[in-house]
């Protein structure tokens, strides 16, 4: 039984029975980091129950990118391993689920998706938004964007933390802050792994039920960066349309991406053509 297992498993009394069924779905792993296998209404079902039990939980939006970084980091690993829910934005994940795992993976969530999915549907429901990152500008475009897209949605709060090294008493003054709000939902652009790691230190002290690093997602919705077309999505080219942008980008794709290629091939013929069995169970 997983670290996923262990934290939904211990709510399954405390929740409606109607939703005891899509907590005790499926889950896979892949380099030993846990994931369910959701679609975003699933998630979203979830994120309501832990708002009404006002307890705080971690989501990890997971690419390529980040989970090479987990397995080769094992604290970036636990993490992930702790959080309580990770979910496919990448995807080759979802290759890889399907083809290696026979996971059956319908869709990915992914972060940028998701966010803007929690704002629509939070509107009616009175969730209350908290966003943490990026720049001042992007953050300013971001709330009028937000807000012109869905027409009463409740953004209580906002914070562009300075490029530099945080104090403890500033980290401090921070979770005070975002607790003082109220809000339902942190999301939080640091980039990776930054914005895990700061969920994951803060989690306990946070009154926040749901917290989910985002990455770009700000700039995408915020309009400062051009996000791939649907096309390059589904290609499994969104990486590299975004280092074309971005040419910084190309020496951490170049470093994580060949390594995953590499386990999704020999992966996929080990189950295809010579019949093995690759453990993708949740045995974390």
């Amino acid at each position: 039984m997983g670290v996923f297992d262990l934290q939904i498993g211990a709510m399954i009394e405390e929740i409606p029975c109607k939703y005891q069924e899509l907590i005790m779905i499926k889950k896979i792993q892949i380099g030993d980091v846990p994931f369910p296998i959701i679609n975003y209404d699933d998630a979203i079902e979830v994120y309501q129950e832990w708002i009404n039990a006002r307890t705080a939980h971690q989501v990890c939006i997971v690419n390529v990118h980040t989970l090479v970084t987990a397995m080769r980091e094992s604290s970036f690993r636990l993490i992930m391993q702790e959080a309580s829910m990770n979910t496919m934005d990448g995807q080759p994940l979802k290759w890889y689920a399907n083809t290696v795992c026979h996971a059956d993976v319908n869709e990915r969530v992914c972060g940028p998706e998701l966010m803007l999915r929690c704002l629509d549907q939070g509107v009616d429901k009175g969730w209350r938004h908290y966003f943490l990152g990026g720049r001042p500008e992007v953050l300013s475009t971001l709330q009028l964007r937000v807000q012109e897209r869905f027409p009463g949605v409740n953004i209580v709060g906002s914070y562009s933390p300075p490029f530099r090294p945080i104090t403890d008493i500033e980290e401090s003054e921070t979770v005070t802050q975002i607790n003082e709000t109220n809000a339902d939902f942190l999301w939080v652009g640091l980039g990776a792994p930054r914005q895990e790691q700061w969920i994951h230190r803060n989690l306990h002290r946070l009154n926040v039920p749901v917290c989910v690093g985002v990455g770009a997602a700000f700039d995408f919705h915020a309009g400062t960066v051009k996000r791939a077309p649907a096309w390059m999505q589904k290609a499994g080219l969104e990486w590299l349309f975004r280092a074309c942008a971005d040419p910084r980008l190309f020496r951490r794709y170049l470093d994580t991406n060949p390594q995953f290629l590499w386990m999704l091939v020999w992966d996929s013929v080990r189950v295809r053509l010579f019949r093995q069995t690759v453990a993708c169970d949740d045995q974390i």
